[in-house]
């Protein structure tokens, strides 16, 4: 019987390993930007590709970080945000939007001189922003329940969609005119016609909850939804909204990105793992690799044009605020 159990051990031991080894393969970690001074969480990161700038919500400091990755150094701090979640730049008018927790406030500026140019004042918990480049419009999630549309040129607002609850990570279709939405504490993802500025559908994750981050893969028609309780990586049929498969992850995910060019998912988990899922054909998917990261790195950003992951570290006891960077082999 310890024969077996000890078989057994070596048998998982080496699985593990096997697994890590993988992800070594797939990641590496080619540059780390520290942020001296940054305390609290890290929440989400966008970029500037042009410039290779990349923008950072220190959501726990009330500041967003403004990086250099040619210099690999923090170049800029804009100070005095209220709990920073979310932020789209829009290159074609150099603004930078960053939706607050505090005060619902969605701050606009100018991203050379990062002087303030606008206000958007949606009075509680503006979160997550997306950018419709063809139609000029940006999205914030915010408050109990809505979705605010805004024109982007003048940083005007001029419309909402109601939700059901608070919208976590939300996906916009580019060749479709949905809007995929994860609603936690209603337990479902909502659908959003953007013609109709309402939900046409609500679909469930199969007794998986927590969903906090979303990918999507527009050309197989599946959407990637990250669940906290338990882990999982639910993948929906967005013809149907049903379930086609549901994938091991690790703890507390906070940010699902879909690699088109490798038919990959990555997971950030708090649990301080990035998770890679293969995706074998549409309906048939397996974790390939698990990389270690640090406790509480639990978003990032991936940009397909750089080949580049990146990943949001906090402060916690000896390990330092950072940006890691890792090139997708």
């Amino acid at each position: 019987m310890k024969h077996l159990a000890l078989a057994f051990v070596v048998a998982v031991a080496g699985n593990y390993l096997a697994i890590a080894e993988s992800g070594n393969a797939l990641l590496q970690l080619k540059q780390t930007i520290v942020l001296p001074g940054v305390e609290g969480r890290i929440d989400h990161l966008n970029l500037d590709v042009a410039n290779e700038r990349l923008f950072v919500c220190a959501l726990g400091n009330n500041t967003a970080e403004v990086l250099d990755l040619r210099k690999g150094e923090r170049v800029h701090t804009i100070s005095g945000l209220g709990a920073p979640q979310g932020l789209v730049y829009i290159p074609e008018l150099n603004r930078l939007f960053i939706a607050n927790d505090k005060g619902g406030v969605c701050n606009v500026y100018d991203a050379k001189s990062f002087q303030t140019v606008g206000e958007l004042n949606l009075k509680d918990d503006a979160d997550n922003v997306r950018y419709d480049d063809a139609a000029k419009k940006i999205y914030v999630g915010f408050g109990s329940g809505g979705i605010a549309i805004v024109n982007a040129p003048d940083g005007k607002r001029i419309g909402s969609i109601k939700l059901s609850a608070h919208p976590e990570a939300f996906e916009l279709e580019k060749n479709g005119r949905r809007i995929f939405v994860n609603v936690p504490n209603s337990r479902q993802v909502a659908v959003i016609d953007r013609d109709k500025g309402e939900v046409v559908a609500t679909w469930k994750t199969d007794l998986a909850f927590g969903n906090f981050p979303m990918a999507l893969d527009e050309a197989n028609h599946r959407l990637f939804v990250g669940c906290r309780l338990p882990s999982k990586l639910v993948v929906l049929n967005t013809d149907s909204g049903d379930v086609v498969a549901k994938i091991d992850i690790s703890g507390d995910p906070d940010d699902v990105f879909y690699d088109s060019k490798r038919h990959r998912i990555y997971a950030i988990c708090g649990a301080g793992k990035i998770d890679i899922i293969e995706q074998t054909d549409p309906s048939n998917y397996k974790a390939v690799a698990k990389i270690g990261t640090a406790d509480g790195a639990r978003t990032g950003l991936f940009a397909l044009e750089r080949d580049t992951l990146f990943v949001a570290v906090p402060h916690r006891g000896s390990q330092q605020a950072e940006i890691r960077c890792y090139q997708i082999k």
